[in-house]
Order: C-alpha cells, then structure tokens, then sequence
C-alpha cells in the first residue's frame, strides 16, 4: 500500500477548497433569495442560516464522496488518492463523518494534526488516526 504524502493531500485540499466555495456560494446565493422573497429579512438570522448550511453542505460532500465507491472527493479523485480503513477497505458514511469532523481538532491545534502528515509513518493527521483511516495512492 502506497500512502498519499502531505503535499498531494494539500493539492487536494486546495481543489475540494475551490469546488466548496464555488458550490457554497451558488448555493448561498439560492437559499439568500428564497428567504428573502419568503419574507427574512434580519442579516444575523440569514447570515446564522447559511453558516449552518454551509456545515451541512460541507459535511455531506466529504462524508458522501469519502464514502462513495470513488472513495474520495473531486480534489482527491483529481490526485489519483483515496480514503480506507487502516485494511484498505472502503469506508462507510459514519467513519467518513467522524473523519471529517476530526478535522476540527486537527485545524484548530495550529493545524498540527495536518502537518503531522508529513511525519508519520502511515502519512496520517490526526483525523486520519482518530478515525482509523489511511490516504492512501490509488
């Protein structure tokens, strides 16, 4: 098994980074003009309103994609990488959940648990090691 080294998992992270922003704000726009004709009109409600879909959205992409026969999102897909289990098995929805969600902690420790990647022996980050997941080269 061939593991996927920090920087093509950065390149990657910088495509899924695009395709979420182009596709949050399509789809920010959309849900700004339903509520607005529905009446909303108090920014601290649509702006509470669109963080929360924008961490669904966000959720269900990694989640689903990660998850998907593909197993990896469209920058992953792009780097010729993809997400198992620490056998090299697919993963289901509930492990690409808490995948995405460990990202959390691995960002919010000075982004330690990314850069990690570059030093492990498996090339995991954190979220990768709470999971019980491996990136590995298709």
């Amino acid at each position: 098994m061939s593991y996927a080294g920090f920087w093509k998992r950065f390149a990657a992270a910088v495509i899924d980074a695009i395709v979420t922003t182009i596709g949050g704000l399509i789809i920010g726009f959309v849900f700004g003009m339903v509520m607005v004709a529905g009446g909303a009109s108090d920014p601290a409600i649509l702006n509470g309103l669109g963080n929360i879909l924008g961490i669904i959205l966000c959720w269900i992409y990694f989640a689903a994609m990660e998850s998907a026969p593909s197993q990896g999102t469209l920058g992953k897909m792009a780097l010729g990488i993809k997400v198992t289990d620490l056998d090299g098995n697919k993963i289901g929805f509930g492990k690409a959940t808490g995948r995405h969600f460990g990202k959390i902690l691995s960002g919010i420790i000075l982004g330690i648990g990314f850069i990690m990647v570059a030093f492990t022996q498996k090339k995991q980050g954190l979220h990768d090691i709470m999971a019980g997941c491996l990136v590995v080269n298709k």
